[in-house]
């Protein structure tokens, strides 16, 4: 009542009524409620329901009655230990009331008691007459539920609990970014700042150093703060009554009252919708390559078992197992590399991306970063139907599902992405084996990562193992039965799906034999308007060929390509159909995709123009239209030499001799330039034809118009 009123009621009642303090009022903005209790007034079981609801108890006593001082140990104490677990004992703070009465102090008498229970937090003396440390009082029961010494501390022992020393050491590892065991000054200003808002001065970081080297020998080493000097500050912090220091560092790091971390911290919210999927965004790629090299000691682009096992330390448990070694890229020693590295947690995200959420929680990414969560390290693609309405995709990761027998070499095709032939495959483990594989794949100067799963032999796929970007059927050459498996699957599942689907002929190294069906596999492609079926063999010298990789992705990317519609309209002139599509492809990437270019901007017109015009393609087509030129020519001076026959046969040799010039001229220059006809050889009377004027002028015009048209095209899609 002196607390809310400022002054001390003249007539006191024998039970107050509860309180609210606001949160507004109070130093730690927590809203707190005091509920009064009088034994002369209320039960026991009154009491023990208000116990069983209190975070925080205070025993008043009267510091002039010894009989009040005694009851605190022969009734209180034990009364609130009966109700409460041995492991989660509730903080109780000692209040000596009363103290205008007398001129001593009860502390003499209350600190055997504080030092027998441990669940005491403090005591304090106070006078409500006076209104003497009253505020104090409930500032002390506010910090004792906020900043409870119980989880941290052994006063017994005097030193910290072990969860308290697990914690923190998980955060001075995340926070020694430069991982030389340590904690520089520049560390040490931004683990300041992150936690407390505010850097250190210089002299107050030489400060702090001087005290820890003061007291241990070995907690400063090279001018930055070593994990015990971490430690031994926090002890002291402890020891010295400032719990909310250690407390507002632990918080920051997610840790909850129990020093674990919170699932708000570890799985921030992150809402995906039906047919997107996830993938790790440019900040998050930026952070994991951090993160290698601050492991990668030996600077080998490779983390070995140790640096493996120094990474996974703020981890409370090993998250990949032997299987990751046979999921991603590794050196001849078997380690992960880089490229692994990144294409590890890719897969993660793809798959389960509670679980990358969970993981970047454990390193720290939202700290480090400071970003309010992982959440945004996850870029939620968009759904797949718009991909195909627009015909271009925004995805980076595709997933490719292999299909097909036991044994007809699914396993070899997954590997082959690795990297791995034959001879490696064999000193695979089978307790050690993966059923995913993942890597980067370069389609039209773009990087993205093809995901495989390889799908088990059965009757019937499920609705998770039809869901796809692509299908690689994979059948034995050499197993006359194989093939039928894939064909009824194709059938069951895909034919009248959107998915594109592509067969692979495996082991095409052995001898081929003829499959049990009623038609080839070559004749099944051609009429579902498919691609001929693909050899691949992984028994080879060196890596394996991902010429089949490159396919499956582009297909993945490019699944409403007009390829198939276009070989069914045409399918007397392949060599036109497969320039075709290559032309739509590479125009679709060169106006939908940023393309690779030498001022490395990946945007601009020129980077843009010079591509196209220094592409293969194009200088293969203007090749053709060069040779489509000569023709025409040849059949013109054809004409010319028929008609001149009878008056002159020696003019017919010299059209001849100025038609080779010609074309002599024109393949040259089509190698080093633009198009530029040197007719200095040609006749005179043909340079003053007017048809000759008027066709180069036409195709002049035309070209010009082109080129104009493109350039616009391309600066707008810019």
């Amino acid at each position: 009542m002196s607390l809310v009123s400022e002054e001390f009621p003249e007539e006191v009642p024998p039970r107050a009524e509860e309180i609210t303090i606001p949160a507004d009022v109070t130093p730690e903005r927590v809203p707190t409620h005091i509920v009064d209790y009088s034994e002369a007034e209320q039960s026991d079981e009154q009491l023990h329901q208000e116990i069983s609801q209190a975070n925080v108890i205070c025993i008043v006593y009267a510091v002039n009655n010894k009989h009040s001082i005694d009851k605190v140990t022969s009734r209180w104490i034990p009364l609130i230990n009966e109700r409460t677990d041995k492991d989660s004992r509730l903080p109780l703070i000692l209040v000596g009331n009363k103290s205008d009465l007398v001129e001593y102090s009860s502390m003499e008498t209350i600190l055997p008691i504080m030092n027998q229970y441990t669940e005491i937090e403090t005591c304090v003396e106070c006078s409500a007459k006076n209104l003497k440390n009253i505020s104090e009082l409930f500032y002390y029961a506010q910090k004792a539920v906020l900043h409870p010494t119980g989880p941290l501390y052994c006063p017994e022992e005097k030193e910290m609990k072990p969860a308290c020393i697990k914690a923190l050491t998980r955060i001075f590892k995340i926070s020694d970014q430069d991982n030389d065991g340590t904690l520089n000054d520049a560390e040490l200003n931004f683990f300041q700042r992150i936690c407390f808002n505010t850097p250190l001065a210089p002299q107050a970081l030489e400060d702090v150093k001087n005290v820890v080297r003061k007291h241990i020998s070995d907690g400063v080493a090279d001018s930055g703060l070593t994990l015990k000097g971490f430690l031994f500050l926090h002890t002291l912090f402890i020891q010295r009554g400032r719990h909310e220091t250690t407390w507002t560092v632990l918080r920051r790091f997610g840790y909850d009252d129990d020093l674990d971390l919170t699932p708000e911290y570890l799985f921030p919210l992150l809402k995906i919708p039906p047919d997107c999927t996830t993938e790790l965004n440019h900040h998050a790629y930026l952070f994991l390559q951090s993160t290698f090299d601050k492991h990668d000691l030996d600077r080998d682009c490779a983390l070995s078992p140790d640096e493996l096992k120094d990474l996974f330390k703020v981890f409370p448990y090993i998250p990949w197992g032997p299987d990751v070694n046979n999921t991603v890229c590794t050196n001849e020693r078997g380690w992960i590399t880089y490229q692994g590295f990144l294409s590890q947690w890719t897969l993660t995200t793809y798959l389960d991306v509670q679980r990358c959420l969970e993981y970047l929680g454990y390193l720290g990414y939202s700290i480090l970063t400071e970003q309010e969560s992982q959440a945004s390290a996850i870029t939620v693609t968009r759904d797949k139907k718009i991909d195909l309405q627009k015909k271009q995709t925004q995805r980076n990761v595709f997933r490719c599902n292999v299909i097909g027998m036991k044994n007809c070499g699914k396993s070899g095709v997954l590997q082959a992405l690795l990297g791995r032939n034959l001879m490696r495959q064999k000193k695979i483990r089978d307790d050690h084996k993966s059923y995913y594989a993942i890597n980067t794949v370069y389609v039209y100067g773009q990087e993205k990562y093809l995901l495989l799963h390889d799908i088990s032999e059965s009757e019937f796929l499920t609705e998770a193992e039809i869901i796809c970007d692509v299908v690689c059927l994979v059948y034995d050459v050499s197993n006359p039965k194989s093939f039928e498996y894939c064909a009824r699957i194709f059938k069951q599942h895909f034919m009248d799906s959107r998915i594109p689907c592509l067969i692979i002929a495996a082991k095409s190294d052995l001898h081929e034999v003829k499959q049990d069906y009623s038609i080839s596999p070559a004749d099944f492609c051609r009429k579902h308007k498919m691609p001929p079926p693909q050899a691949f063999t992984c028994n080879t010298a060196d890596a394996p060929s991902k010429d089949i990789f490159v396919k499956l992705t582009t297909m993945a990317m490019y699944p409403e390509d007009h390829y198939r519609d276009r070989l069914s309209r045409d399918t007397g002139n392949p060599d036109r159909i497969e320039n075709l599509r290559k032309i739509w492809v590479f125009l679709k990437t060169a106006f939908h995709a940023r393309l690779r270019c030498m001022c490395t901007c990946n945007r601009c017109t020129f980077c843009i123009c010079q591509n196209f015009l220094n592409s293969d393609l194009l200088q293969s087509v203007k090749n053709k239209i060069f040779t489509a030129v000569l023709n025409r020519l040849r059949a013109r001076v054809a004409e010319w030499g028929a008609m001149l026959l009878a008056d002159d046969e020696g003019s017919i040799t010299h059209q001849v001799h100025a038609v080779s010039s010609v074309e002599d001229s024109i393949f040259m220059e089509s190698s080093h330039g633009p198009l530029f006809l040197e007719a200095r050889h040609v006749t005179q009377a043909d340079l003053k034809s007017s048809t000759f004027w008027l066709r180069a002028s036409f195709g002049a015009t035309v070209f010009a118009v082109l080129g104009f048209a493109m350039y616009r095209a391309l600066l707008k899609q810019r």
